[in-house]
């Protein structure tokens, strides 16, 4: 019985000291992340920490590294052969996604080489793309099959998105790569009413006239 007693007090003394150094290497690998502090994250990686941990708000280590530009934390993590690329945040965000509205084209195609999902349900890279009108990773997606006409959550395209938020440049080159006008989103708005919305009336009158070419040769709303 009294060696039954010592084991039992020996795994309490072992779990009271496993549990604060969990919990400080947690703490650490974040803040190494923020701070980014490429080697912190890597030799917490090299004893053992898994490197797709979510924070307390549901965010993934390489999300954050590449949502704060914290290359050297996020290139400490890509040499990680566990991690998850995918993995996204706490509202369906993915490494990707940081990276084209960050305009990291170099990322990009890590990601891209990595495996990281071009296109998903709702929000995807190339919303993403389009709105920081980044055209070397529009291109970039659209050359890995992503969707031209992916749909958010509440109807928005990509085009849209570029339309009011991205570069006329970048509208132009979804347009070319047959992205549908007619689509409307939620609020019955068209790509053209967003780029109206902004003061981008040129713009909108350009994408008014592809809408009319578009409906003309497909019909409306295409899928």
């Amino acid at each position: 019985m009294l060696r039954n007693h010592l084991k039992n007090v020996l795994h309490l003394l072992v779990l009271l000291w496993v549990l604060p150094v969990h919990a400080g290497a947690y703490e650490d690998f974040f803040s190494a992340v923020r701070r980014d502090d490429g080697g912190a994250v890597l030799a917490l990686l090299q004893r053992g920490f898994d490197p797709n941990t979510v924070d307390p708000e549901g965010r993934p280590g390489l999300v954050i590294a590449l949502q704060e530009q914290s290359f050297k934390a996020a290139e400490a993590l890509m040499r990680h052969p566990q991690l998850d690329v995918n993995r996204l945040n706490q509202v369906a965000e993915s490494a990707l996604m940081m990276a084209a509205l960050r305009g990291e084209l170099e990322w990009c195609q890590r990601l891209v080489e990595r495996g990281a999902h071009v296109n998903k349900t709702g929000w995807t890279p190339l919303h993403y793309a389009a709105t920081s009108g980044h055209v070397g990773i529009i291109q970039l997606l659209l050359d890995r099959h992503a969707f031209t006409d992916a749909r958010s959550p509440n109807g928005t395209t990509p085009l849209m998105m570029a339309a009011r938020y991205g570069s006329e440049e970048a509208t132009r080159l979804l347009m070319q790569a047959g992205a549908d006008p007619t689509l409307r989103n939620e609020r019955e708005l068209s790509a053209a009413d967003f780029a109206r919305s902004v003061g981008r009336d040129a713009l909108a009158q350009a994408l008014e006239r592809y809408a009319s070419d578009y409906a003309a040769r497909y019909g409306t709303g295409k899928r």
